[in-house]
């Protein structure tokens, strides 16, 4: 229990994906201009990331790797389709958004309209494919790790999206030098924020 706490901690916050690895940095700049609309793509973040992660896992582990198939039948002990596994992960990530997609839809058509074209670009979000190829690397053994570090770098996307959110609302009405307002000021949040978040790498976990 305590190695999956600390797994958690260490995604949200040292290998957090935007200030760790500047992964999903298209729709976190872009969406990052109210909380409303970044609460609700960092939900959707969340949700697609405890549904893809596990199911990639468990594709790539039971089917993709060398000898993974071993299980079904002693003769396709060698096959190796590791090659497919950007394609499968991409696959099953654009399938869950289509779902969120269609949720969102139905259920918050101001929210839909708010997010735009970045709702269905969570389909091509490189922070929930860089979850899937980092569990891939770092080669998690069980369906709980992988859970729950999923669930961790998703809360970290969403802390990371709210948080810049709530720092442009604020700043909104500042006094900022023409040059820097809209991106470059983003770009200048960004970093400083991930300079604050390296502060964390001196949790000893």
């Amino acid at each position: 229990m305590d190695s999956l706490f600390n797994l958690f901690v260490r995604s949200v916050f040292i290998d957090n994906m935007i200030f760790a690895y500047f992964l999903g940095m298209c729709s976190f700049l872009a969406v990052s201009k109210t909380v409303k609309t970044s609460v609700g793509l960092g939900i959707a973040v969340i949700f697609v990331l405890l549904l893809t992660a596990p199911i990639n896992w468990l594709v790539d582990t039971y089917l993709l790797k060398p000898g993974a198939m071993a299980w079904i039948s002693s003769s396709l002990a060698n096959v190796d389709l590791s090659y497919l596994s950007f394609l499968i992960f991409i696959a099953v990530i654009a399938a869950f958004v289509q779902l969120v997609e269609m949720f969102v839809e139905k259920f918050s058509p101001p929210l839909y309209n708010a997010l735009g074209i970045f709702l269905p670009l969570i389909a091509v979000n490189c922070a929930i494919l860089g979850v899937a190829l980092f569990v891939q690397e770092r080669e998690y053994q069980t369906l709980s790790e992988v859970t729950v570090y999923a669930a961790g770098s998703g809360v970290g996307w969403f802390l990371a999206i709210t948080a810049i959110a709530a720092i442009k609302e604020k700043i909104k009405y500042s006094h900022i030098p023409p040059p820097l307002r809209g991106l470059g000021i983003s770009f200048i949040l960004t970093g400083l924020m991930a300079i604050a978040f390296m502060g964390f790498m001196g949790i000893k976990i």
